[in-house]
């Protein structure tokens, strides 16, 4: 239940009232009301990404304090919690630094409880069960409520990696706090730090360790797990709809024990507040833009449990915070600030115009083509086919997962990129490889950017210039690669290739296990370093264009021509004169020294062939052998001379 002082508090944040402070004796009757219940106010963050400083439109850690102090000033009965993902792909401010100064301020700034997110373990489970947990508890952390992952085992058993769940006693009354994590963080990590461990079903996960809290005494659970729905409920987008989704997540809502009474979500960047079933479902966006403000109300009679919540904002409308900085946290803020001025102000190169991520605003669509994915893309294909640095034979094409670009490169005045602004774009650290893949298995890569069902349902590679490909998307989800070419040739699936791609995908990050057909081989090149690099080699580095993944489009079909038919003349029914019955020429017979005593046939002699007139083409008529009617003639006069010379010599024989 809010009360109307908590809303003048609100209020008077947004007007940077510092006298807020004076409401404390009257807020801090809030936490029981007249009807006997306990108020507790659960403050809530998730995907936070070490952003440590406060900036416009978000708030940084020392805001953060702020609004903590503020609320529990109101109620006592106060605590912030987190849905994970706190560190990693962080600014360059708290990842130069290792995230550090940011666990040190969250710390400060009240954090209590937390589940893992999948950023937790991007240097690997190692790192995380020791250097992020020894931070946290050198920073004054319980560590292990920090870390809480219910569904995290020793690989092939069933024994928990991570602590499960926690119980805070808040204002008299027993709250227990679970942490899931999603398990698509198999493939949002590198798998060579997680092959010792793997992740489980979040439902069977939260269910246990629900009844393991009830069994403890817990009054009241919430569930605080690293997924969630990935679109937001808004004008056109009802909880409905989302819970239409049909993922991991919308799985854990549905069947997640009725003993949780409040799900806290995260992962997806998303802004939702719903109720489901009588339960309170929330994601409440990231990097501190929002909170969460969550009411659960004990009855202290019967121990029923309601809940509400409100997502709150952290700046106004033109981007300025609405809470001032806990100066307490300024030596935690000011020193990292300090390291990263130092090490980033180094300028690494020129663009000519803005590099950005999918989406609008930018970074918000990981599942379209963009020209931060193929200018990262290109710089790959650079690093192992023209850079000085690489020793190894040439790539063909290179390929860029969405999910290692965390910030855009701004022309900003001049076009100027530091070293900051490099290292905000990639900030994970990860290493180039090599790869032989087939036509086959490139074809299959493409496909798995296509991923139903996932929170995500597709992962647009950036591609490197002179490859490209044309796709369909499928009604269910899937899509299909109906050509692909490089360099204007296409490819030939049973041919074999040099892809280049970093450390995370080559390993089957983000999914894309078409690389585990074959092994890859490391460079021996850091991405960042080879960015700058770059950027050195080149006067001024262009945006890559979009294009080089292209819709499919159905070949319009070319009419055949029709033929123009050749007129053929009908021949005349007769022919156009009657031949003669008699030759047109008397026979004449051969000179003979002697008369021969018998006289010569009136009758012509007649060809083998016919004489019947054959019709020609011009209506007159043809002799049957097909030639001239002079040749004709020609060959009867002939005929006709050696008849005459047969008789002569019969002549001579008969007087002989």
């Amino acid at each position: 239940m809010r009360s109307t002082t908590k809303r003048s508090i609100v209020a008077a944040a947004a007007l940077g009232l510092a006298g807020s402070m004076l409401l404390v004796p009257q807020a801090a009757t809030a936490a029981t009301t007249d009807e006997g219940t306990t108020d507790i106010q659960l403050l809530s963050i998730n995907d936070f990404h070490g952003r440590l400083e406060q900036t416009s439109g978000a708030t940084g850690v020392a805001g953060l304090s702020t609004i903590v102090e503020q609320y529990t000033a109101e109620n006592p009965n106060t605590m912030l919690i987190s849905a994970g993902d706190n560190i990693g792909a962080s600014t360059f401010t708290s990842f130069i630094s290792q995230d550090t100064p940011t666990m040190q301020g969250l710390v400060a700034a009240g954090l209590q409880v937390s589940a893992v997110g999948n950023h937790e373990f991007d240097k690997g489970y190692d790192d995380l069960v020791g250097r992020v947990t020894d931070t946290y508890a050198a920073a004054g952390a319980d560590a292990a409520d920090l870390t809480l992952g219910a569904n995290v085992y020793k690989k092939g058993t069933t024994e928990p990696a991570l602590p499960g769940s926690t119980i805070k006693e808040i204002g008299g009354v027993k709250v227990g706090f679970i942490g899931t994590v999603t398990p698509e963080t198999a493939t949002k990590v590198s798998p060579t730090g997680i092959e010792d461990i793997e992740f489980g079903d979040q439902v069977e996960a939260a269910n246990r360790e629900a009844e393991t809290l009830k069994g403890e005494g817990a009054q009241a659970i919430v569930l605080l797990t690293h997924s969630g729905f990935a679109s937001s409920e808004g004008d056109d987008v009802t909880c409905d709809q989302l819970m239409g989704e049909n993922t991991d997540f919308s799985n854990l809502v549905t069947n997640a024990t009725s003993d949780i009474d409040v799900i806290i979500s995260a992962h997806t960047h998303q802004t939702y507040n719903c109720v489901i079933d009588g339960r309170t479902v929330i994601q409440q966006g990231q990097y501190g833009e929002e909170f969460g403000d969550i009411d659960l109300s004990v009855d202290n009679a019967t121990g029923a449990v309601t809940a509400s919540a409100e997502i709150m904002p952290t700046y106004d409308d033109e981007g300025a915070s609405l809470y001032s900085e806990d100066p307490a946290l300024a030596p935690i803020v000011d020193a990292a600030v300090a390291t990263a001025e130092e090490e980033g102000t180094q300028v690494v190169g020129q663009v000519s115009g803005d590099i950005l991520r999918g989406g609008d605003p930018s970074g918000d669509d990981r599942g379209v083509e963009s020209t931060a994915g193929n200018t990262i893309a290109d710089i790959y294909l650079w690093a192992t086919t023209d850079y000085a640095k690489y020793g190894g034979e040439p790539a063909d094409l290179a390929v860029m997962n969405a999910g290692g670009i965390r910030a855009d490169i701004l022309y900003g005045e001049d076009g100027t990129v530091t070293y900051k602004a490099a290292a905000d774009m990639q900030p994970f650290a990860n290493t180039i490889t090599t790869t032989e893949l087939t036509g086959a298995a490139i074809k299959q890569l493409l496909e798995e950017q296509w991923q139903p069902g996932a929170e995500r349902p597709k992962l647009q590679l950036g591609v490197s210039d002179g490859f490209s490909y044309e796709y369909v998307d499928n009604a269910d989800g899937t899509g299909t690669i109906m050509s692909m070419t490089l360099n204007g040739e296409p490819i030939d699936e049973s041919a074999t290739y040099t892809v280049t791609t970093n450390s995370f995908v080559s390993a089957g990050g983000d999914g894309f296990t078409a690389f585990n057909s074959a092994a890859a081989v490391d460079a021996g090149l850091v991405d960042l370093e080879s960015t700058v690099d770059y950027f050195a080699e080149h006067d001024v580095v262009d945006p890559a264009p979009l294009g080089r993944a292209v819709v499919y489009a159905e070949p319009a079909e070319t009419p055949t021509p029709t033929p123009t038919p050749t007129p053929t003349t009908e021949p005349t029914s007769e022919p156009t004169s009657e031949p003669t019955s008699e030759p047109t020429t008397e026979p004449t017979t051969p000179s003979a020294t002697t008369a021969p005593t018998d006289a010569p046939s009136d009758a012509p002699i007649v060809p083998a062939a016919s004489t019947t007139p054959t019709p020609g083409a011009d209506g007159g008529s043809l002799i049957a052998t097909g030639g001239s009617p002079a040749i004709a003639i020609a060959f009867g006069a002939a005929a006709l001379i050696a008849a005459g010379a047969i008789i002569a010599m019969r002549a001579r024989s008969r007087r002989a």
